[in-house]
């Protein structure tokens, strides 16, 4: 681990020379998952293409996880949340849910443990017309979730609060219905005296329906969806909102705030449609400045631009500001974590891929993952460390001199290294 920049704070050099000052209750956690953001447009990455404060404000008073990989897309990111477990573990299609690990998902796990628990915005694990009780049997309480594919996710939306669809959207913008929701929900088990698991799954900074019959209203008084850089912005804003509720339920030091990204940043982003019949759209094309370098979107590829994700944990007093950390975290890795800062019982009877990284932020001792995981619709997956890459194709790349993977080593370069991540790609028993 590295620390960037003096003075440390007083939290900063206990914390590096003590470890954890752990509480005696658990703590409320609350988990933003941003849609389609990647490390490019966040300040504390690099960014410089749009403002991030409230994100790097986290940053600032927690810890920065320099290498955190999700799957390239949000479907499968969201089951390995979820279960813990990798997609091609679960053998369920695009847009479902094993009904077999309902009862071994995040939500239950945190709810057998006492917590409260509520998710809100994006669902994505089914069609909510189809089956509006789901949520319940994941194990939230409460829920407040867009209809995916179902009506609009940002001005005017088609919302599902739990089980019925809400009649008082006209006019509103739904991130902010997805705060305010979120918000109630931490008032409410705050007075109810009972730890909560707040899940914030964000529609920002994911563009807008494309397959409805009829078009999702446009930002009002403009003849456009918001762009890119705007659904950033928002997206900011909407967490600064959540963490400005926190601090004014005076709750701020007994709550983990944990914020990361489903998969990279989109390659283009809908702006307006052309007009006529069918999906006939102007598109911006998403390109972020990063380090003085453009960076082009790069949404499901399985190199860094569709995976290498950003990843926050902040917790006054408990995690040491202004550090980041070199330690791998992939998507199945949710789960456990999030079990033991609960001190919640892992589901039995099933073998998680993931693994808790409690002590990569806590600055205590305990195993660390030596590769990373992810997966493609297409049948092509990767394991890695952070430097190394090996694909199931047998490709090896060094990413640090070669992040466009336009090089595989050849046969006698970093062979140990080949040998250790074939082994690991192997034991997984991926096809």
């Amino acid at each position: 681990m590295k620390f960037r920049g003096f003075p440390f704070s007083c939290v900063s050099i206990l914390c590096l020379f003590f470890g954890s000052l752990t509480g005696a209750n658990p703590p409320n956690i609350l988990l933003i998952l941003a849609d389609d953001v990647g490390c490019e447009p966040i300040g504390c990455y690099g960014g410089e293409s749009v403002k991030t404060p409230h994100v790097d404000a986290l940053a600032e008073g927690g810890m920065r996880f320099d290498h955190c990989y999700s799957m390239p897309v949000c479907h499968p990111s969201r089951m390995a949340l979820m279960t813990g477990r990798y997609p091609f573990k679960l053998k369920a299609g695009w847009g479902s849910f094993p009904k077999a690990e309902e009862e071994h998902s995040i939500g239950r796990v945190m709810q057998r443990a006492g917590y409260a628990t509520a998710v809100a915005g994006k669902w994505q694990l089914v069609l909510m017309k189809k089956d509006v009780q789901q949520p319940a049997r994941l194990g939230f309480d409460e829920w407040s979730l867009f209809g995916w594919h179902e009506g609009a996710r940002f001005h005017d939306p088609m919302i599902y609060q739990n089980g019925k669809v809400r009649e008082d959207t006209k006019g509103k913008y739904g991130p902010d219905l997805y705060v305010e929701f979120l918000a109630e929900f931490m008032e409410k088990s705050i007075k109810a005296d009972k730890p909560f698991f707040a899940y914030y799954s964000m529609a920002l900074a994911h563009d807008v329906t494309d397959d409805l019959k009829w078009q999702v209203p446009y930002v009002p008084g403009q003849d456009r969806w918001l762009n890119y850089e705007e659904m950033v912005v928002s997206m900011d804003d909407m967490i600064g909102k959540l963490v400005g509720h926190l601090d004014r339920l005076k709750i701020r030091e007994n709550t983990v705030v944990i914020f990361t990204g489903d998969n990279g940043t989109a390659s283009r982003s809908k702006l307006r449609h052309l007009g006529g019949k069918g999906r006939n759209y102007e598109y911006q094309k998403v390109v972020m400045k990063q380090n003085g370098k453009m960076i082009p979107g790069g949404k499901g590829n399985t190199n860094d631009r569709g995976t290498h994700v950003p990843l926050i944990v902040n917790w006054p007093g408990q995690v040491c500001a202004s550090s980041v950390s070199q330690d791998l975290v992939d998507f199945s890795d949710w789960l456990p974590t999030l079990a033991e800062l609960g001190d919640a019982e892992l589901p039995k009877g099933v073998t998680l891929n993931g693994q808790s990284f409690t002590s990569s932020f806590l600055n205590t001792e305990g195993p660390k993952r030596s590769y990373a995981f992810a997966e493609s619709r297409s049948g092509k997956a990767f394991v890695r460390d952070q430097q190394y890459k090996l694909y199931n194709n047998g490709n090896l790349y060094h990413i640090p001199t070669d992040p466009k993977e336009q090089k595989p080593l050849p046969s006698g370069n970093a062979d140990e290294i080949r040998e250790k991540l074939q082994a690991a790609l192997d034991a997984l028993g991926y096809e």
